[in-house]
């Protein structure tokens, strides 16, 4: 699913990262259930007038508050300079994008389907690898990316009406972005921590995001404040889950618990919404996790290869 920042490439975790697979499995098991949590209130938030602008410029609000102590108990704010502005600019661009897409993904799809959709991010990043980093990908991976491709249409199924036509086209379009920003990400991350990357988007999107908040802030009920802090609380928590994770764990040992998310969505959307998955989802999610459970596994033994 869409993640709060999309995962550096397997080889380039953190310097001071920790061998702790079980504590690392337990961080990014909750962060699945607040990443969750939070997708629920932005829909529930949607419903109650708040702008899509609105509910990333609190998700992000909140990162900027919870960046600056994480960063003092880790590696210390010296840690945080960089010689790549630009390139972080580039990076928060593309991700507020794909942010905003995302968001509006989940108003306008029901929770648990905008999710499997989501989990296409690792098979669209493999493809776009191909045309902006100049990967070679084999005949294993192109095949993991067909399968992921049919597990979309399988949940989308065109032309059934269970899904709105402009719902799966912004998700799509929000997968494309957030796989963008993976890319970019995997270029930083020769140079920059985790922590690093995470604080730059989270303070220079202010810039872009306070200026919409000119046009699209608005008054909400005391119901609407709660929701809207709920939903940065649990955004942050998120992402607070996922920059530990990487520090006590590989990515290849954390990545698949990231796929729990679909189960949270489906008793969420059932509890708030009463909407359980339509079989299809059921049988097209399989299909896109697996690919991206192959391509992550593909990629990480061909990094030990590359090493010996």
């Amino acid at each position: 699913m869409a993640l709060p920042d999309p995962l550096p490439a397997p080889d380039s975790a953190p310097a001071a990262s920790i061998n702790r697979p079980l504590y690392g499995i337990a961080a990014r098991l909750f962060s699945a259930i607040f990443l969750t949590a939070m997708f629920a209130c932005v829909k529930l938030a949607s419903a109650r007038g708040v702008h899509v602008l609105e509910s990333v410029f609190y998700r992000q609000l909140m990162g900027v508050l919870l960046m600056v102590p994480v960063a003092l108990a880790g590696p210390g704010l010296a840690a945080l300079k960089t010689q790549r502005p630009w390139t972080h600019a580039s990076r928060m661009v593309v991700g507020m994008v794909a942010m905003t897409l995302n968001f509006l993904s989940f108003a306008l799809l029901p929770i648990a389907e905008a999710t499997a959709i989501g989990f296409m991010v690792p098979v669209v990043a493999t493809l776009l690898s191909i045309f902006l980093l100049r990967e070679s990908v084999g005949v294993h991976r192109w095949g993991a990316i067909a399968v992921g491709l049919t597990g979309v249409l399988v949940v989308i199924q065109p032309g059934d009406g269970h899904i709105p036509p402009t719902g799966a086209l912004v998700a799509m379009c929000g997968v494309a972005m957030t796989a963008w920003v993976s890319i970019l990400i995997r270029k930083l991350g020769a140079t920059e921590s985790p922590v690093t990357t995470m604080f730059w988007f989270s303070v220079s999107s202010m810039v872009p995001l306070g200026i919409a908040m000119l046009f699209v802030g608005q008054a909400h009920d005391a119901q609407t404040w709660g929701i809207i802090a709920l939903m940065g609380l649990f955004g942050a928590a998120a992402q607070l889950g996922i920059t530990w994770s990487l520090r006590l764990a590989p990515v290849s040992v954390v990545l698949p618990m990231d796929y729990s998310s679909l189960i949270w969505a489906a008793l969420i959307g059932w509890l708030i919404w009463q909407n359980w998955p339509v079989p299809a989802t059921w049988i097209g999610a399989p299909l896109i996790i697996g690919s991206g459970l192959y391509i992550a596994w593909r990629e990480n033994r061909l990094a030990r290869l590359r090493k010996r």
